[in-house]
């Protein structure tokens, strides 16, 4: 494991998620604030728009408005630079709160939740993959699923790669022209960590922020490149346009009171040229 450096774009956030990088910044949201904020790597940060029932997955439309998860009345909105509309309710087929989002060039999104009451104490149950392709309602994509978490697209788009936090393993799916999923496999047996968020690098490798044990980048079949470890905690990252930036949403707390009460949700970058 090799101690990083990095630089702190952000700080005194409460608990920062779902980043993707869009038009030369990051767009991320703050659990407990309620807000979807865009940061410019000089660390201009603007609050763009409020979410009361609490923001988690980010993406775009092909026509360029904003999609977002709302976690606790579990929605996906829209919204088109002024105003936030609902998209589809997702409450029908998710069993606990909605969190992570892909959302693909044609404007599918893949929805994961919870699958369970996570901070009432609640039993683990197995969640699901949810899809909403535009126009349509929302349905089942993929089931028995141990906290489907971040999702990326792979091998040109043909092969969608999910984080399952508690099988602490990349799942892959064949990704058909319908949006279909098919031929589940095993992507990446992580070894025993948790995988949270991820993003895809220009030469197919997934960084995986895995709270606990910190910030790794694996390629197919499981070889592990890079073990980096952060000044707190990672759940999320993105990687800019050009590759020289990985942007990683780290936070020392997870409770909402302690992430309201201390702010330690951080943006830091690492500096990939430097790797």
């Amino acid at each position: 494991m090799r101690k990083v450096t990095t630089e702190v774009l952000a700080d005194g956030l409460t608990f920062p998620e779902g980043p993707r990088w869009r038009d030369g910044k990051l767009w991320f949201s703050d659990f407990y604030t309620y807000g979807v904020y865009s940061l410019s790597l000089e660390g201009v940060l603007e609050r763009q728009l409020e979410v009361v029932n609490r923001p988690s997955g980010l993406g775009w439309t092909p026509d360029g408005k904003l999609l977002v998860v709302s976690m606790m009345d579990r929605k996906l909105l829209q919204w088109d630079g002024d105003t936030l509309t609902e998209l589809a309710d997702l409450s029908g087929l998710a069993a606990g709160h909605c969190n992570d989002m892909l959302v693909c060039p044609d404007g599918t999104a893949f929805v994961g939740h919870f699958g369970y009451d996570l901070f009432g104490g609640e039993a683990f149950r197995e969640a699901s993959l949810i899809r909403v392709r535009p126009g349509a309602e929302p349905e089942l994509a993929a089931d028995a699923m141990a906290f489907p978490n971040g999702a990326v697209l792979c091998d040109q788009g043909r092969t969608l790669v999910v984080a399952e936090t508690f099988t602490k393993q990349l799942t892959a799916f064949n990704l058909g022209a319908d949006a279909s999923l098919s031929e589940r496999r095993v992507w990446a047996d992580l070894g025993g960590r948790l995988p949270d968020g991820i993003c895809l690098d220009a030469e197919g490798g997934i960084w995986v922020a895995a709270p606990g044990t910190g910030l790794i980048r694996v390629e197919g079949g499981g070889k592990i490149s890079h073990e980096l470890s952060l000044s707190q905690d990672c759940y999320a990252c993105a990687i800019s346009d050009d590759g020289n930036s990985l942007l990683v949403c780290t936070s020392a707390h997870t409770a909402a009171a302690d992430c309201e009460k201390y702010r330690s949700g951080r943006i830091e970058r690492v500096d990939l040229k430097a790797l």
